[in-house]
C-alpha cells in the first residue's frame, strides 16, 4: 500500500474517469478534442462575489501528471480495463490547452474560472484534482476576504490547522487564507513551502508551566524580548492576566527600551475585557501593547466585536475560517461544453435540467470584465464566444441574465480579458506569480469592487451577461437538444 508521501496524484480522480477514458480509448475517440468548463453556481455565504485560488497547485499537478507501472497493475488488477487502454496510460502525459482566471480576482457564478481543451482521455482524467483544488482553495480565500473585510483593516491571522480537515486542507487553506487577506498563519509549513508568514507564541500550558503566573511571563520576556505576546486569560484575565503582563513589561522590556509588545485573549467577553485592559495598559504606560484576540471567531463576531468599541488591533481566527464553517463547500462543477468534429469545426454541447440553476452555457467561451474609465470600478462581466471582442469605444447594452428585463447601457468603459492561457500544447506558458503579488492583486481587485457588492447581507446582484450570439446558440440548443 502506498504511504502518503509517494501517493501519485494522478490517481486521484473519480473511478468513473477511468471507465470513461477506457471507453473514449475502445470507441475510437481517444483524440476527440473537448472543451470543459469549471464554474460555480452560487457564492458561499450568500455573498456577492467569490475569490479564485488554487491555480498553482493545479498547473503543479498538471506537470507531474503520469501512471507508475504500481497504477497499471492496479488497474489491471481491476479486470475492467483493455490493455492496450493501459498502455496508453503507461505514456500518458497532458497535451492540451488550459485557460483560468488567475488566482486572487473576484469571480461570480457561472463564469468559467478555467477552460479545459484537450483530447477526450486527457480532460476528463483531470477533472477531480481541477476541482478539488479550485474548489477547496477559492472557498477558504473567499471566507478570508470576509473575515479580513469585517477586520476593517487590522490584521487578521488564520489559526485553523489543528481544526483543519486534513493535511492539505490546513496547508493549502493556509496559502488560500493568505491570498483572501490574511497577514499570516500559525501553520509552519505553510511558511516554509508558500512563504505564508508563519507566527506564534505561547498557549496555556506555557504558564501552567512555572509556578506562577508571572514567572511564566517574565521567562518568555526575557527569551523573545522583541516578540512578547502574553497569553492573559489562563486564570483571571483582569485581576492577575493583565497586571502580571504589564509588570513582567516593565522588568524586562522597559529596561531594554523596548516598547513594542501584546497581550492575547482566548476566552471570555472579548469586547468588555479588551475595553478594560486597554485602559490598563495605556495607564501602566504601555499604549503600544496591542491586543490579540482569539476564540472561534468570523466574519460577524468581528464586525459585532467592533460595533461594540472592543479594544483589538489583531484577529486570530481558526475553525470557522479553515473549514468555511458556515458554507463549507464551494460547489463548482466541471462541465462539457464543446466539441471538435472531424473538420476541426466547434460544436457547442449543453447540459439541460429541470432546476434551472443547472442549465449550463456552451460553447468555447472567453470573458471580458467591464471598467468604468472615471472611477476604476467593475460594472460588469461579458460572457462570448472565444472568437468575439469586445469594442469598448462603443456603447453596450448589459442585461442581467437572471431577469433579462433589468438592463443598463454601458458607455466610457474600459474591457479587460479575464482569462489567461497557462498551458498551450502541454507546455506552460504561464509565468506563476509569487504568493505575494497574488495577495496584493486580490487586494486591489476588490477594490474594483462597488460597497454594495461587498456587503455581507443582501448584496446587490453583480451583472454577468451573454452575448448576443452566445444567447443566442444557447436558445437554440434548449429548444432543439435531445
Amino acid at each position: 500500500m502506498k504511504t502518503e508521501e509517494k501517493l501519485n496524484l494522478s490517481m486521484l480522480c473519480d473511478f468513473y474517469e477511468l471507465t470513461m477514458g477506457n471507453g473514449y480509448f475502445a470507441a475510437g475517440m481517444m483524440d476527440r478534442i473537448t472543451y470543459f468548463d469549471v464554474f460555480f453556481r452560487q457564492v458561499p455565504d450568500q455573498g456577492g462575489f467569490a475569490i479564485a485560488a488554487g491555480l498553482e497547485q493545479l498547473i503543479d499537478y498538471i506537470q507531474n501528471l503520469h501512471f507508475t507501472e504500481e497504477d497499471i497493475a492496479y488497474l489491471r488488477g481491476r479486470k475492467l480495463f483493455d490493455e492496450a487502454f493501459l498502455d496508453y496510460l503507461r505514456h500518458f502525459r497532458f497535451t492540451g490547452d488550459i485557460w483560468a482566471i488567475p488566482e486572487g480576482t473576484p469571480v461570480f457564478p457561472r463564469e468559467p474560472m478555467v477552460t479545459v481543451r484537450a483530447p477526450a482521455i486527457q480532460a476528463q482524467l483531470i477533472e477531480t484534482f481541477t476541482l478539488l483544488t479550485i474548489n477547496h482553495q477559492s472557498l477558504i480565500a473567499t471566507k478570508a476576504n470576509r473575515v479580513t473585510r469585517a477586520a476593517r483593516g487590522r490584521t487578521v491571522l488564520e489559526f485553523g490547522s489543528r481544526r483543519a480537515q486534513g493535511v492539505d486542507g490546513a496547508v493549502t487553506g493556509a496559502r488560500a487564507a493568505y491570498i483572501g487577506g490574511c497577514g499570516g498563519t500559525a501553520c509552519t509549513v505553510s511558511d516554509q513551502l508558500y512563504g505564508v508568514p508563519a507566527g506564534g507564541t505561547m498557549a496555556h500550558s506555557w504558564v501552567q508551566m512555572f509556578d506562577s503566573q508571572y514567572e511564566a511571563f517574565r521567562t518568555y520576556c526575557e527569551v523573545y524580548p522583541t516578540n512578547a505576546v502574553l497569553l492573559v486569560d489562563t486564570y483571571n484575565t483582569l485581576k492577575s492576566g493583565v497586571p502580571d503582563a504589564i509588570r513582567a513589561f516593565n522588568d524586562v522590556l522597559r529596561p531594554k527600551g523596548i516598547t513594542k509588545c501584546g497581550i492575547r485573549l482566548d476566552s471570555g467577553d472579548i469586547a468588555y475585557l479588551t475595553r478594560k485592559a486597554r485602559k490598563m495598559l495605556d495607564e501602566a504606560g504601555w499604549p503600544e501593547c496591542q491586543i490579540s484576540v482569539s476564540n472561534s471567531l468570523d466574519e460577524y463576531i468581528i464586525q459585532d466585536l467592533l460595533l461594540q468599541d472592543a479594544q483589538i488591533d489583531l484577529f486570530g481566527v481558526g475553525e470557522r475560517l479553515i473549514t468555511a464553517r458556515s458554507e463549507p463547500v464551494f460547489g463548482g462543477v466541471y462541465k462539457l461544453a464543446a466539441v471538435e468534429d472531424a473538420e476541426g469545426n466547434i460544436v457547442p454541447k449543453i447540459k439541460i435540467s429541470e432546476n434551472v440553476e443547472k442549465i449550463t452555457n456552451p460553447h468555447f467561451k472567453k470573458i471580458y470584465r467591464l471598467y468604468d474609465r472615471e472611477t476604476g470600478k467593475a460594472e460588469a462581466d461579458y460572457l462570448c464566444l472565444h472568437d468575439e471582442t469586445v469594442d469598448d469605444t462603443r456603447p453596450l447594452e448589459i442585461f442581467d441574465p437572471e431577469a433579462t428585463w433589468k438592463r443598463k447601457t454601458l458607455t466610457g468603459f474600459a474591457a479587460r480579458e479575464l482569462q489567461v492561457p497557462v498551458f498551450l500544447g502541454g507546455k506552460l506558458v504561464y509565468e506563476k506569480p509569487s504568493l505575494q503579488e497574488i495577495r496584493a492583486y486580490c487586494a486591489a481587485q476588490v477594490e474594483t469592487l462597488w460597497d454594495e457588492v461587498k456587503r455581507f447581507d443582501n448584496p446587490h446582484t453583480y451583472y454577468v451577461d451573454l452575448s448576443q450570439k452566445l444567447w443566442d446558440i444557447k436558445q437554440d440548443l434548449l429548444h432543439n437538444s435531445r
